[in-house]
């Protein structure tokens, strides 16, 4: 068949209702005050749950609390080695979401793959390459068929077609609905053996956030999902066959577009009741700017401690015990830091008044 994409749905009295509120939602959350503090610990919080939610969908058996425990203390889980990787990988791939966005970037094919890499645990950007087989996707326990995805040899061509229809109609289709529309449409194509769904999420967080929905940096999606994987999965289960080329590929995804937009609308919503705890405190996060990466995260440090050390700065940075010493005199001598503690045994340094 024709490799071409032509999403078919109708933009219901429910959806734009759902589309006002999401925006007046999103206006008054970004007046909303939030402290640089406050702000990094949202962020932080999010990606957290992002990883849990996202990778508990696919069946991973870490709680929220050793998701937190593996991620941020680098603890181990004994016996959850594959589920450790896991949560790594996506939260890795959360990073170069994030990047992107810094960077401006558009939507493209590279991008996609190189997230797939960090998803599937990979270290650095490593794009990943379409399979090359068929693969079927069947019910759990009773091997049923629940859907056969496109053929291997017409993967790259629907992947290259929906990339370049996202780009086009980013500025004609309201964000929201392009984004359930690139969420279905990837999960659609399934273009790898493993790890579509984590990566078709994460490429809606990239779509949104790129286009001014990112509302801070501070709300996630997955527990939507997460909280009833049934309806998610009826929801995105559309077409009169399972089978991509006689119902999925030309059916009518309204249904789908409608709960997806709830959901963007519940999580909107939930944030907005949390950030108004925070009113009253200025939004001074614009100061950070003067701070490279690097430094950044090392303000994050003083969150919880008063002082620091370079066992910190090593642990932080996965560095040599004599880099993150010279990094801490560098610090130092940039006026970033003061010496707390100058004790060799018990060397700290602390944050500058200013």
């Amino acid at each position: 068949m024709p490799l071409k994409f032509e999403p078919k749905y109708a933009i219901t009295n429910d959806i734009l209702k759902k589309l006002l509120e999401i925006e007046a939602i999103k206006e008054r959350v970004r007046f909303l005050p939030l402290t640089p503090k406050a702000l990094a610990s949202l962020r932080e919080s999010s990606k957290l749950f992002s990883t849990h939610y996202s990778t508990m969908i696919e069946g991973n058996r870490l709680t929220q609390k050793e998701v937190s425990e593996v991620l941020l203390q680098y603890k181990q889980i004994k016996g959850r080695q594959r589920d450790e990787k896991e949560i790594k990988g996506y939260y890795k791939a959360l990073h170069e979401v994030s990047k992107l966005v810094n960077k401006k970037s558009n939507i493209t094919e590279k991008n996609i793959k190189t997230l797939h890499g960090y998803i599937m645990g990979a270290n650095k950007p490593t794009p990943t390459e379409y399979r090359t087989e068929q693969n079927v996707i069947k019910e759990l326990g009773s091997g049923r068929i629940v859907y056969l995805p496109p053929e291997a040899k017409d993967v790259p061509g629907l992947m290259s077609v929906l990339v370049s229809w996202l780009n086009e109609n980013k500025n004609i289709i309201p964000i929201p609905i392009l984004a359930a529309i690139a969420h279905y449409q990837y999960a659609t194509i399934h273009p790898y053996y493993d790890g579509n769904g984590r990566t078709a999420r994460i490429l809606t967080t990239l779509l949104l956030h790129l286009n001014g929905y990112d509302l801070k940096g501070i709300y996630n999606l997955e527990e939507y999902y997460a909280k009833s994987l049934q309806t998610y999965y009826s929801a995105i289960d559309i077409g009169e066959s399972h089978n991509y080329y006689f119902g999925r590929a030309v059916a009518d995804i309204t249904s789908w577009i409608e709960y997806f937009i709830t959901g963007m609308l519940e999580s909107f919503g939930k944030i907005e009741e949390h950030i108004e705890k925070e009113k009253g405190k200025v939004d001074q996060s614009k100061k950070l700017n003067i701070f490279d990466s690097r430094q950044k995260q090392i303000l994050i440090l003083f969150e919880k401690n008063d002082s620091i050390t370079s066992k910190d700065l090593e642990k932080l940075f996965k560095f040599s015990p004599r880099t993150a010493r010279q990094l801490a005199q560098k610090l130092v001598k940039s006026g970033l830091l003061k010496m707390a503690d100058k004790s060799k045994k018990n060397r700290s340094y602390k944050l500058i008044n200013k």
